[in-house]
C-alpha cells in the first residue's frame, strides 16, 4: 500500500515546483490534444483537469475523454503521426512495439502503487523511460495508477486456483502482452473494445472480466456480474506520456513546471484511487456481489511460471526483474 507520507510528500514538492515554474512561459502557447478511453466521470479526468489549470501558462491543454478522439490502443500512432500531441497509454501499447516493454505487463510484478512509483523514479525506469522516448518519439511523464486488477465474473462457479479459470471466457484488450495476461490467470482470453464490456457481460458474450475497483464501479460493470476473485493479478496503471516533439519544444524551465505539475496530478490520482479501493468492497457487496479472495499464491507462481517460460520474456531487458523485484 502506497504510504501516506510518499504521497504527500510528492504532493507538497510538486506544488512548490508548479508555483515556481508559473511565469515562464507568457510568450504563444501550444495548444496540447489529450485523449483517454476513461470516460469524464473517471478520477483520471479530474486529475487531467487539475493538470489543465496547472500548466495553463505553459501551454493549452484539450483533453478528450471516452475513445472520443481515439480509440483505445491507437493513442501512440496517433502521436506518431503528429495528430495527437498526450495520451494516457497502457504499457501494454508500449510493447507492442517494444517487446522489451512486456515485462512491465507481467502479472505480480509491482507490489503495490509505491512500489510502481518507485520504479518508475528509479535508475532502471529511467531506463525504459528514455527506451520509449528513443524508439517511439513518446516522453514519459509517470505512470497513473487506477488501481489493482481483479476477475469478475457471471454465475456462482466457485474460482480457488488458475484451473478453475478453465474456460472462462475472460475479456481482456487486444494486444498479445493482454491476452497473455488472461492465459496466466487460466482463463480462455478473449480481446473485446473496453465500451462493449458491459453488453458482453449482460449478454453471456463474456464470462467475466478483469479491472480494478473503481473501473468496475464507473462502467457499472457490477450492475452484471455475480461475483468478484480477488485475484490481485495487477497493478493496474497506464502512461501519461507527451510526445518527443512538443516536450522537446518547450524550455528546460518549462519542462521542470510542467512535470511538477504532473507529478502533483499523478499523485492525487493515486491517492484518490486507493481510497476508493478501500470503500468500494462494502458497496459492491450491498449490490448483491460475491466477494472472495482464492489461492492467490498458487495464481502468482502459475503466473509467474508461465511469463519466465515464455517468448515474452526473452525480449526482456537482462537483469531487470531483479533490479525491479530488489526497489
Amino acid at each position: 500500500m502506497i504510504s501516506r507520507r510518499f504521497l504527500l510528500g510528492t504532493l507538497a514538492g510538486a506544488a512548490v515546483m508548479v508555483g515556481a515554474g508559473a511565469p515562464v512561459a507568457a510568450q504563444d502557447k501550444p495548444e496540447l490534444t489529450f485523449s483517454a478511453v476513461f470516460s469524464q466521470q473517471d478520477i483520471r479526468a479530474d486529475m487531467m483537469e487539475m493538470l489543465k489549470e496547472d500548466v495553463a501558462e505553459i501551454a493549452t491543454l484539450q483533453p478528450y475523454y471516452g475513445g472520443t478522439l481515439f480509440a483505445q490502443g491507437t493513442e501512440i500512432t496517433a502521436i506518431q503521426r503528429g495528430n495527437l500531441s498526450m495520451g494516457n497509454v497502457a504499457p501494454q501499447d508500449i510493447a507492442k512495439q517494444i517487446p522489451a516493454f512486456s515485462i512491465l505487463t507481467s502479472a505480480y510484478l509491482f507490489r503495490d502503487a509505491e512500489h510502481l512509483q518507485t520504479f518508475f523514479d528509479s535508475e532502471a525506469g529511467q531506463e525504459m523511460k528514455a527506451m520509449a522516448e528513443d524508439q517511439l518519439g513518446i516522453h514519459i511523464l509517470g505512470p497513473t495508477y487506477f488501481g489493482t486488477r481483479q476477475v469478475g465474473l457471471r454465475g456462482d462457479k466457485a474460482v480457488t486456483t488458475p484451473a478453475d479459470m478453465a474456460g472462462v471466457k475472460l475479456r481482456m484488450p487486444g494486444g498479445d502482452a493482454w491476452q497473455f495476461l488472461g492465459t496466466a490467470l487460466g482463463a480462455n482470453p478473449t480481446p473485446m473494445a473496453y465500451a462493449e464490456v458491459y453488453t458482453g457481460l449482460q449478454t453471456g458474450a463474456i464470462d467475466g472480466q478483469d479491472n480494478p475497483y473503481p473501473n468496475v464501479e464507473n462502467m457499472k460493470f457490477y450492475e452484471v456480474m455475480d461475483q468478484i476473485v480477488r485475484t490481485s493479478h495487477l497493478v493496474a496503471y497506464d502512461l501519461l506520456v507527451i510526445s518527443k516533439q512538443a516536450w522537446d519544444a518547450m524550455t528546460p524551465e518549462q519542462q521542470e513546471a510542467f512535470q511538477a505539475a504532473a507529478d502533483k496530478a499523478i499523485a492525487w490520482s493515486a491517492e484518490q484511487h486507493l481510497n476508493r479501493e478501500a470503500e468500494l468492497g462494502a458497496f459492491f457487496e450491498s449490490e448483491g456481489l460475491k466477494i472472495s479472495t482464492p489461492d492467490v499464491d498458487a495464481f502468482r507462481q502459475h503466473a509467474q511460471e508461465m511469463y519466465l517460460n515464455s517468448d515474452l520474456s526473452k525480449d526482456w531487458p537482462e537483469g531487470m526483474l531483479d533490479r525491479i523485484n530488489g526497489l
